[in-house]
């Protein structure tokens, strides 16, 4: 082709802008030493062989160790590079042509993820695609960051299969709510629990992938379950932005049976249909052939098909009632028509497109994924209408975009929690206080616990029965003990004399009384059992809450809050639980004190960041009436 060809780097006569390296990994930490020699301005490194086995491992540290001695950015390796639509111009391992360039960019760590985003027809249009691969020297966060300096990027779709530095996240997510830049975030995969709540309840309630989800859920990311819901999401996330209109979704459709399943998917999912105002009514009723009913969802009937003027009122009138701040409208149209057909199914989406100007956001979903064809769906984006394909991706992206968007200084104040966090728990041996220790720790920061002491014989303990008004618990307290439950090593309700020196003689003899002291405590109010807990060792600091006692990790119900957290955070995501009725007097019961385990539970957080601890748990706390109470306590911090 005309081409000068070079036999190494070192013979090129200037530094290339880019450095493609697709040779056997033990030969490319050679070659990127040479290129940041050179000077050049990155590398693209495909070939596999690196850290995703064994063998590769030392090959990937010869490459970060070349790269960071040059400051040299390099994409890989085990990826399929990147390529830039919107300057038609590619680094990639596969084929790929010319095509639209739209306003999504997209970060994966799988090449097949990103190959198929390209290849897919659903009137998505990319503008840049990076696939990291094992992300040895950049990240996706870096790339995330590096999306909102580019002209025309409204959305990012990001598939990951590692968490990353939590800090570093903080900062992208901040600068893309910043450029207002919407984020959506598949993430394949888990991983182990750290150190310390891995040794407690907490690390089976709120894993890695649990904490990494709601830090990104807090910093205004969406959350998609499969690669089909992370493209839909992101290219509804790029023709409007999130909130900024009432929560209400009004639903048209021309059939019935749609109708029922749209309801009953939304309110799975949680996207709110309200009920239609008066008003509303009165002019759909105008329009409507009296075979249909004004109703949300509005079931239209086919004998307004091909009517865009009905259409289009009816898309107005639902749009202009002041609890609606969407209109979906569900269309099908299959994909090869010709003739006739064409214009039919042109004239049934007239009417919608004819009112893009109503106060409501518009959107159109198909049914079927494979019902929205490329031209249409991409047609309707470029008039500003949303165009999804498949209802429950659908759904869930509406979902998404009636969300209000995060304000950056709660991104900014999670990622320093972040940073303080690391710099306390990094290295040093991992050190268990004993219950009784870590009560008088929470005792110190005004957190309730139940008044007790360490009894030195059966006769103190009996003293304490008396001191403490007559109903103890009596337990082996130690730096060792984590489930107490599980080794008998507790007493409960206990109310005579004759109870306590048996429960005293027993917890004696158990091989755990070796290196514990017996503590005595008073029995807590009666009310429902709650764990709360605190963490620094997964990707952010985060706030457990949840419904706890022995049945933690059978109920799974809880919610994490990345630190910092103000009291009013914590009780909204307190009663977003599913057992949140408990606390609330359902099913007749008597409301007990959310407020309090919400002032309690952000009081742990702030213990743990202010005392730059790695685990709190308090498990259970009991919640009554009158306020909340640590029945039990575990501390650990790194010495």
């Amino acid at each position: 082709h005309g081409f000068d060809c070079f036999a190494s780097l070192a013979d090129l006569p200037e530094a290339p802008d880019a450095v493609i390296v697709a040779i056997p990994a033990e030969h490319v930490a050679a070659v990127i030493e040479q290129a940041g020699a050179l000077g050049c301005g990155g590398a693209v490194v495909f070939a596999a062989g690196f850290s995703e086995s064994r063998e590769g491992e030392q090959h990937e540290a010869a490459l970060v160790a070349a790269a960071a001695a040059h400051d040299l950015p390099v994409c890989g390796p085990n990826g399929n590079g990147i390529v830039s639509i919107a300057s038609n111009f590619a680094l990639w391992g596969d084929m790929v042509g010319p095509r639209d360039a739209g306003p999504v960019a997209l970060v994966s760590q799988s090449g097949n993820v990103a190959v198929n985003a390209i290849a897919s027809r659903r009137g998505l249009r990319l503008h840049t695609v990076v696939s990291c691969g094992n992300q040895a020297v950049l990240d996706a966060a870096d790339y995330l960051e590096a999306f909102c300096e580019l002209d025309g990027v409204r959305s990012v779709a990001c598939y990951l299969e590692a968490e990353g530095d939590g800090a570093r996240w903080c900062a992208a997510l901040e600068a893309c709510a910043r450029a207002d830049v919407a984020v959506t975030i598949l993430k394949a995969g888990s991983s182990e629990a750290g150190a310390a709540a891995a040794q407690a309840h907490t690390g089976a309630v709120a894993g890695d992938q649990r904490v990494f989800q709601a830090m990104t859920e807090a910093a205004g990311a969406a959350w998609a379950r499969d690669p089909h819901e992370l493209l839909e999401t992101a290219k509804a996330l790029a023709v409007r932005g999130r909130g900024g209109l009432a929560a209400g979704v009004a639903v048209m459709t021309c059939s019935g049976g749609d109708s029922s399943v749209c309801a009953d998917l939304a309110a799975e999912i949680g996207v709110s249909l309200p009920p239609l105002q008066p008003e509303t009514i009165a002019r759909l009723e105008e329009l409507l052939p009296s075979a249909a009913t004004a109703a949300n969802p509005l079931d239209y009937t086919s004998l307004l098909w091909g009517d865009p003027g009905a259409i289009e009122g009816l898309v107005r009138a639902l749009a202009d009632d002041p609890g609606i701040g969407r209109v979906l409208v569900l269309y099908d149209q299959p994909d090869g028509l010709d003739g006739d057909a064409v214009e039919s199914w042109a004239q049934a989406i007239e009417g919608v497109r004819a009112a893009t100007d109503c106060p409501a956001q518009l959107v159109v979903c198909s049914t079927l994924p494979e019902l929205m064809p490329d031209d249409v769906a991409a047609s309707l984006i470029d008039d500003g209408i949303a165009a999804l394909a498949g209802l429950q991706s659908g759904l869930q992206a509406i979902a998404e975009l009636v969300k209000e968007p995060v304000a950056p200084e709660r991104i900014a104040a999670i990622g320093a929690a972040c940073q303080r966090a690391a710099a306390s728990v990094s290295g040093g041996e991992l050190e268990w206080l004993s219950e009784h220790d870590a009560k008088a720790l929470l005792t110190t920061h005004a957190l309730a616990v139940p008044e007790g002491r360490v009894a030195s014989d059966q006769d103190d303990a009996v003293a304490a029965l008396s001191q403490l008004g007559g109903r103890v618990a009596i337990k082996l307290s130690g730096t060792e003990l984590r489930h107490k439950s599980e080794l008998g090593a507790l007493a409960l309700d206990l109310r005579s004399e004759a109870d306590v020196r048996s429960a005293y003689s027993r917890l004696s003899a158990l091989p755990a009384a070796a290196s514990a002291s017996v503590f005595v405590e008073a029995m807590a109010e009666p009310g429902v059992e709650m764990i709360v807990a605190a963490r620094t060792d997964a990707v952010v600091p985060a706030l457990i809450v949840g419904l706890g006692g022995i049945w933690t990790e059978l109920l799974s119900d809880a919610a994490v809050i990345p630190l910092p957290a103000s009291a009013s955070e914590v009780e909204a995501a307190i009663r977003g639980l599913r057992g949140a009725a408990l606390l609330d007097g359902g099913r007749g019961g008597v409301k007990l004190a959310i407020g309090a385990l919400a002032e309690f539970a952000a009081g742990i957080g702030e213990l743990l960041l202010s005392d730059r601890l790695e685990l709190i748990e308090c498990n259970p706390v009991i919640v009554s009436e009158r306020g909340a109470v640590a029945a039990d306590a575990l501390i650990a911090r790194r010495t």
